[in-house]
């Protein structure tokens, strides 16, 4: 897959969907959420900061949803490249005016990367994991799903579980599970993920260990 390259043209300036209406407070509130959605993995988190933008029937950026434009301005900027698995010049433009982001032509190049349909997530490998030296340098993918609850059941264990606990996400392609799977053994290297649909999202760290049913 490949992007559209963002061009700042004045239909798309026009259209640029609004960023944070209080940039500081909100960015730290949905930073907050997201740290908290990785350090309980399977817990889901609630992206309450408003955004015009996501709430707007006809915004550029409506079809990333809250969770994922959020979360997407909190944690990008000048120097972690995104991502977009599906061509989206407006979402591009608002990404690249709001947080000064780069667009990644290649899912490796991501620092963050979002994938809106998960049908099409390309495999795993595609993404960047890290060193052994450095495993901060892997990408974030955040993968929208048709809903967090109601799919087949998963059973995950592993750092901030308890012992275990149960979710059930519905739109992953099966593979996926496989594919992260077999980057377990590449441990510190990995990838973190972020399941996001509407306002709402859940944490997968590469620690957590899934079980399918």
């Amino acid at each position: 897959m490949s992007n559209e390259r963002n061009v700042m043209t004045p239909d798309l300036l026009a259209a640029l969907a609004p960023g944070f209406g209080d940039p500081v407070h909100d960015t730290q509130t949905v930073f907050r959420t997201l740290l908290d959605a990785l350090a309980r993995p399977g817990t889901i988190g609630v992206i309450e900061t408003p955004l015009p933008a996501a709430t707007s029937a006809n915004a550029s950026t409506a079809r990333a949803g809250l969770a994922a434009f959020a979360s997407l301005l909190a944690l990008a900027d000048y120097a972690t490249p995104v991502w977009l698995a599906q061509p989206d010049a407006a979402l591009a433009a608002a990404l690249r005016f709001h947080a000064g982001a780069p667009l990644a032509q290649e899912a490796r190049e991501a620092a963050f990367a979002y994938v809106h349909a998960a049908a099409a997530l390309p495999p795993l490998e595609a993404f960047a994991i890290g060193t052994p030296e450095s495993p901060e340098q892997s990408a974030t993918v955040f993968v929208r799903v048709d809903s967090l609850t109601g799919g087949a059941p998963l059973t995950l264990r592993g750092p901030g579980i308890e012992t275990s606990c149960s979710i059930a996400p519905a739109g992953l392609p099966e593979r996926f599970w496989r594919e992260r799977a077999a980057l377990a053994p590449h441990f510190p290297c990995g990838i973190d993920f972020y399941l996001v649909c509407g306002d709402r999202l859940m944490g997968l760290p590469r620690t957590t260990l899934v079980e399918m049913h």
